[in-house]
Parts: C-alpha cells; structure tokens; sequence
C-alpha cells in the first residue's frame, strides 16, 4: 500500500509539472505561434494527462471505488478530465489556443487539490454502485465539457469587445474567428447538456433506493437542479429562439460559475448526503 501510495504521488508530481510546462509552452505559442512550440505544448498536457490518470487509477484500485470521494480527489478527476476534454476537442477543432486557458485551469485545480486534504475514504457499499458510477462519470465529464465551454466564451467577449473598439492588439490576430468559438460553445453544449442529465437522472435513481427518496432536498441536489436549468435555458435559447453570440456566451459563463459552486462551494461551506469530506 505504501508502495502504491508513493507511486501516486510521484506521477501526481509529473502530471503538475507537466500541465505547468503546458501552460507555458501554449503561453509562448499564443506570443510566437511556433508550431514546434505548440507540439511540444500539446505532447506535454498529453503526457501529463497520462501520469495523471494512472495515479487516479492507481488510487482507484486501492480504494476500492473511483476516487472522487473527497473534495480532493475530485478536483483532481475533474482536472484530468478537463485536459482530456480539451485534448480531443483539440483534435477536432483545430482550436489550439484555447489551450493558453485551459491548460492554466487544470493546474489551478491540481494545485488546489494538492492543498486540500487527500486521506483515502474506506471502501463502502454504498460508492460500488453501478448507479454512483454513472452519476459521477456523466456530471463530471458534463462539467470538464462545460469549462471548455466556459473557456471558449470568455474569448469569445474578449474577441468582440477587441473588434468593437478597433484597438486589436499583435496578439488579436492569433485567437480564432467568432464564429469558431460560438462553435465550439454550442458543441460543449450539445454534447454536455445530456450527459448531465443522465447523471442526475442516474442520481435520483440511487438516492430512491439508499435514501428511499429520489428528492431529499440536500444542498448539492438543490444547487445541481439550478445549474441544469441554467443550461436547459441556453440550450432552449440556442435552439428554439436562435440565441448566438455575446447572449450565449455570457450563459455560458453564468453556467460554469453555477458548476462551480455547486461543485466546490457547497462541499465547503454546505452538509449534507454529497459531502465530500469524511467526518473525522
């Protein structure tokens, strides 16, 4: 055990290294546009993505369930699932300077997760479900797609606020048109929005049977169904009445913000049934 749990944190050490390197590395790419220099960039959050999952595989495999049972293990989850996010939209996209921001957000979120505490929850029935599975694994995959989301629409006000005063600056020219990043917020959109909802339908389901209530009022239950609305609206909006552009964006953003609290305020400040945190 001993030996596995140095192994993790070694590659955890790898992995922020590597996403510090990234960053970086996109930084400079974003001032020089060197393609050499975007390879590297990109090989670097890949390699660390790679470290990283392994170590939450690893941790995984000692506790007996996915490690997300405490507010570190899944900031570090959903900082892997973030690079990966991106990586694959990357590949797609052809959006490589969203990495100057998303790169930064993962390691924030790696250094944030190396702060808090990082004990490893005993095994329990309870986190063995197939049910907990596609609870955790749908909203935190919804939520790495929503920051990428979230990424794509700070540029793109920062973008049009640029063009609107006609004070471009040499770096203006190297960020994407506003069509591609409204692109890129709508795809996140489409491909997010269902998997949240599985994942709080998935939810429900198992608190039916643990908790004898689908509904139970519970602090993250009720801050989750807020920011499903929230996204139920901009899907709606995108949809149904055409909303593109600086509208869609600021939903976006609004949305995220809503992820956020939902995922990091009320596991600090809130109890209830998803507390992160064991009671010690």
């Amino acid at each position: 055990m001993a030996m596995g749990q140095g192994m993790e944190h070694i590659l955890l050490i790898l992995a922020i290294c590597s996403y510090c390197v990234g960053s970086v590395g996109y930084f400079i790419d974003l001032v020089r546009n060197g393609e050499n220099i975007h390879r590297a960039a990109w090989t670097a959050l890949l390699g660390g993505m790679l470290f990283h999952g392994t170590a939450i595989g690893l941790r995984s495999f000692a506790a007996g369930h996915l490690a997300v049972s405490t507010l570190s293990e899944a900031l570090s989850f959903f900082s892997w699932l973030v690079v990966g996010t991106y990586l694959v939209m990357q590949n797609r996209l052809r959006l490589r300077v969203l990495g100057s921001f998303v790169a930064p957000l993962a390691a924030a979120f790696m250094f944030a997760s190396a702060i808090l505490p990082s004990h490893m929850m005993p095994t329990s029935p309870l986190l063995k479900s197939v049910w907990v599975w596609i609870h955790v694994s749908t909203l935190f995959a919804a939520n790495a797609l929503f920051a990428v989301a979230f990424a794509a629409a700070v540029l793109y006000l920062y973008q049009e606020r640029t063009i609107k005063k006609k004070r471009r600056g040499s770096l203006d020219d190297r960020f994407p048109a506003l069509e591609r990043l409204d692109r890129v917020n709508h795809v996140c959109l489409l491909m997010g929005f269902p998997l949240m909802t599985v994942g709080l339908l998935a939810g429900f389901l198992y608190a039916s049977t643990v908790w004898k209530s689908p509904w139970n009022w519970d602090p993250k239950e009720i801050f989750a169904l807020i920011t499903w609305l929230i996204y139920a609206v901009l899907l709606h909006e995108r949809l149904a009445v055409g909303w593109r552009g600086r509208k869609a964006a600021w939903l976006a953003i609004f949305g995220f913000s809503a992820v956020l609290i939902t995922f990091l305020g009320v596991n600090l400040f809130l109890k209830g049934h998803h507390t992160l945190f064991s009671s010690q």
